[in-house]
């Protein structure tokens, strides 16, 4: 606690300077700026402070509402040279003030780490003239496509971490390619999350995780087209990784068109998925996997005040239609972030690519230059009568109940008060109990949060 308090010190001394730069000056604050620090070298960062709250509680296995002040900073530094980049980057993510049942995990907590140390090397002319490539070597983060596979978090506390190489290049007509190679960083902390104890996370050479990604340039009517395969390998380690023993391989392609003003836009993305995986990290049977996931969407941006942006969505996760046929057929979202989709996360997130059928609306509104904010409403079904509500651990394996989990609807405004410097948002949640949660005993549940970021 003593080292959280000096941390939240020195943050409010570079709050403070931020905020009286960015009124007499046009640029956002920075330290590398105020430090006057050589061109080669460089560093930067963020602190995030966010309360969250959860009135009533949609999981199976708990009961009552939940609270948790949370905390995230992140600071990076470079040294830039010309054919070679070093990088270094820390996380510190902490909680406190939760009850006593809060939910508290690795994706909540995860002090002083180490998140990024990596080499990143440049390179030209590479398979073709006038192309361009990188290679990074060493503990890393990735976003990839959709972001819906693989993710470097943002609303989560804490961020998915890998060590390994990932290669970038770019041809000189634009198309791109991808591949990467890592072990998956598991995260750790000593004693229980509410001590905040450091404990140096770990790879594992039994978990391996690979990709490669492929974009042409935009096709000749202006859509954006990209196909990828991701492959992850794990194995058991004795005493140490308890895993579900998974060798998925993930073929899946996405064709989108990005919004622009009095047009239509859209994406889609289909991912099918195929191996073996276990149904849990207790199970000992080995099961032939097979599952598939669909997003489909079409939106309008209206040349209007407030600059709204209606959007029709559809997800579908596959489930596991028959837990004694000898076959998982339940879709397994990887390394990928949700909140994009299914709303906050945190110590809430009832909802994850798996057994899911869900259509919804959102409506994207601007009211002024720096305020942004959006209303959406989702309906959520089981895909499959006979498979779990993953995220709530109910079951529902005889289908006993109707598939209709519940509706929810998700508002969240975000207030620019300093452009890239400070952001205030503010958010709510409601879950409206259907046939699923009403046959496991559960009512409605509220999930607000507030925070504020603060970059430097």
């Amino acid at each position: 606690m003593k080292n959280h308090k000096l941390i939240l010190y020195v943050l409010s001394y570079l709050f403070y300077c931020s905020s009286v730069f960015a009124v007499s000056g046009d640029k956002p604050w920075r330290l590398n700026s105020a430090l006057n620090l050589p061109e080669v070298f460089s560093i930067s960062g963020h602190h995030r402070t966010r309360f969250e709250n959860v009135d009533e509680q949609y999981r199976g296995n708990q009961n009552g509402g939940d609270q948790a002040l949370v905390f995230r900073t992140v600071v990076l530094a470079k040294l830039d040279f010309k054919h070679i980049k070093f990088a270094a980057e820390m996380l510190d993510s902490r909680v406190e003030l939760a009850d006593s049942g809060t939910p508290l995990s690795g994706s909540v907590v995860n002090p002083l780490e180490l998140l990024q140390a990596y080499v990143e090397v440049p390179l030209d002319n590479v398979l073709g003239q006038g192309s361009k490539s990188m290679a990074r070597g060493g503990r890393i983060t990735m976003d990839m496509g959709s972001r819906r596979l693989v993710a470097r978090n943002r609303f989560r506390n804490t961020i998915n971490g890998f060590t390994g190489i990932d290669w970038h290049w770019q041809g000189a007509d634009k198309q791109k390619f991808r591949f990467f190679y890592t072990l998956p960083v598991q995260r750790l902390f000593s004693g229980s999350a509410l001590d905040n104890e450091a404990r140096f996370d770990k790879e594992h050479e039994e978990v391996r995780f690979w990709g490669i990604y492929y974009a042409p340039d935009k096709l000749p009517w202006g859509d954006q087209l990209e196909f990828y395969f991701l492959g992850l390998n794990e194995e058991d380690v004795a005493g140490v990784l308890n895993t579900r023993d998974r060798d998925l391989y993930t073929p899946g392609l996405r064709l989108y068109r990005k919004p622009k003003k009095s047009q239509f836009d859209y994406q889609v993305e289909s991912i099918f998925q195929f191996g073996e995986s276990r149904s849990s990290t207790t199970s000992p049977t080995e099961l032939d996997h097979f599952a598939y996931f669909h997003h489909a969407e079409i939106g309008y941006s209206f040349d209007a005040r407030w600059s709204p942006r209606l959007i029709l969505q559809y997800d579908y996760a596959s489930g596991d239609d028959d837990p004694n046929d000898g076959d998982n057929n339940r879709f397994d979202t990887l390394y990928g972030a949700r909140r994009f989709d299914f709303g906050p996360t945190g110590i809430y997130g009832p909802f994850a690519r798996a057994n899911l059928s869900t259509p919804g609306v959102r409506l994207k509104l601007k009211p002024a230059s720096n305020v942004t904010s959006f209303l959406a409403l989702r309906g959520y079904w089981l895909a499959s009568d006979n498979d779990a509500w993953t995220t709530a651990r109910i079951s529902n394996a005889t289908g006993q109940s109707d598939n209709y989990i519940g509706t929810q609807i998700e508002t969240r405004v975000r207030w620019e008060v300093l452009p890239k410097n400070i952001r205030i948002e503010a958010g709510a949640a409601h879950l409206f109990a259907g046939d699923v949660m009403d046959g496991a005993g559960k009512s409605d549940a509220t999930y607000l949060y507030s925070q504020a970021v603060f970059w430097f």
